[in-house]
């Protein structure tokens, strides 16, 4: 019996222009020190500015990043024997997309660039031409799970 406490998925509000929970998981993600309305521009340009450079409406084109950008496989620690194995396991879809949501902040926020609204806006629009430090960084999760496979069976 696990004695650990129950996770519950906490709820998000659509967000207000496109009514859809992801972007506002990425406003959340963006926002600094309670700063929601500064976290909110930022969003909403960057996405403008994504969905004139590729012509597809910008929730669209911003679906089909986090689709690039989210891992299936990764590796998680599993203790054997004494011995620690990186087993290769599949992503369920919430951490799929917390994994891609937290990687596109993180590449675009060491970007070089004038704006987060700048940085932010490259970081989308290379994720939806499949390159870009965060699609690397799913490329590189992917690779290390090929890598171990040898550990699947000791998968739990």
């Amino acid at each position: 019996m696990s004695r650990r406490a129950k996770q519950f998925n906490k709820e998000v509000t659509p967000d207000s222009r496109y009514g859809s929970d992801l972007v506002t998981r990425l406003i959340n993600r963006i926002m600094r020190g309670g700063k929601k309305s500064i976290a909110t521009r930022i969003v909403y340009d960057s996405l403008e500015n994504l969905s004139t450079k590729v012509n597809e409406s910008p929730l669209e084109a911003f679906q089909k990043v986090v689709k690039n950008v989210a891992p299936v496989m990764e590796v998680r620690s599993r203790r054997v024997g004494g011995s620690t194995y990186q087993v290769p396991m599949e992503v369920k879809n919430d951490r799929a997309l917390s994994l891609a949501l937290r990687w596109i902040v993180a590449s675009a926020r060491s970007r070089s660039g004038k704006t987060m609204i700048d940085k932010l806006a490259g970081e989308l629009i290379d994720a939806h031409h499949n390159n870009g430090a965060s699609v690397k960084k799913r490329e590189d999760t992917h690779k290390m799970a090929e890598a171990n496979k040898a550990f699947a069976h000791f998968r739990w």
